[in-house]
């Protein structure tokens, strides 16, 4: 009875830890700090990882955004062609 009470318990402990982790990359994948919390625990897994973020980072910061569709400086800039 013991060693069954044993088994379980860290088999509820393992799955619980797991849980956690699950649920704490869910949460940083949704807000977006991913970066931060997770970085270092993909890089053991990955090494690799440290190269690829900092290569989307640059990425992203090199992106222009496009102008909205209702903004009202936009309008009547349309090309034309030369008649």
């Amino acid at each position: 009875m013991g060693v069954v009470l044993a088994i379980l318990l860290v088999a509820g402990c393992l799955v619980g830890v797991l849980g956690l982790l699950a649920w704490l990359a869910a949460r940083v994948r949704r807000r977006g700090v991913g970066d931060n919390v997770m970085g270092p625990f993909e890089e053991i897994w990955h090494p690799g990882a440290h190269r690829f973020r900092a290569e989307t980072k640059v990425y992203e910061e090199r992106v222009v955004p496009l102008p909205s569709a209702a903004d009202p400086q936009r309008r009547g800039r349309g090309w034309r062609s030369p008649s």
